[in-house]
């Protein structure tokens, strides 16, 4: 078992999140992203978690238009209203990164984030055991490193969007420990 499943599973919230999220029945579904980077760095820094901000749900739906998808948010925002739902379904999100084909699969998405730290998902399988995905591994989200993602280092235009994110974010206001590194322009 990994650092980062050890994490999650010991976190009865955490747990309680993945179970509401594999109840929705969403094909493909995922929490991701800021939801357990900001967690994971704030057990390695003893920081308290508030999960009642940031929770990024993501799925895979070509069925489900982009209003069913918003119509849907707003359904999960007043079922679980003690959360800050982000519901994002993945087969219309490359709209929003400039020159991406669009996406296969949510874990095809997941792994076009931005930051390798970002870049990491959890659900609850059949049996409700934790499934994480980490295309990247757990290296640079322990380390507290954040790099690109291969994705973001292949296109100049993504290079700005990545470095405005960056500077945008002010992560190391929350994490002083944080090395993030920037492309050069």
């Amino acid at each position: 078992m990994t650092t980062i499943s050890k994490l999650i599973n010991a976190n009865q919230e955490l747990m309680t999140l993945l179970q509401i999220i594999k109840g929705l029945d969403l094909p493909d579904a995922w929490l991701c992203a800021g939801t357990l980077r900001n967690f994971i760095w704030n057990q390695l820094s003893n920081k308290a978690q508030a999960l009642t901000t940031d929770v990024d749900l993501v799925f895979y739906d070509p069925h489900l238009s982009y209003q069913e998808t918003v119509e849907l948010e707003k359904e999960i925002k007043i079922k679980f209203p003690q959360y800050d739902w982000e519901v994002k379904n993945e087969v219309y999100m490359h709209i929003h990164t400039p020159n991406a084909q669009p996406y296969q699969s949510a874990r095809d998405a997941i792994s076009k984030f931005p930051e390798k730290c970002t870049a990491i998902a959890a659900r609850l399988n059949p049996d409700n055991q934790l499934d994480l995905f980490l295309p990247y591994g757990e290296n640079d989200i322990l380390a507290f490193k954040v790099n690109p993602t291969p994705f973001y280092q292949g296109d100049p235009e993504r290079h700005k969007i990545y470095n405005q994110r960056m500077l945008k974010k002010n992560w190391n206001e929350i994490w002083s420990q944080l090395e993030i590194n920037y492309f050069s322009e």
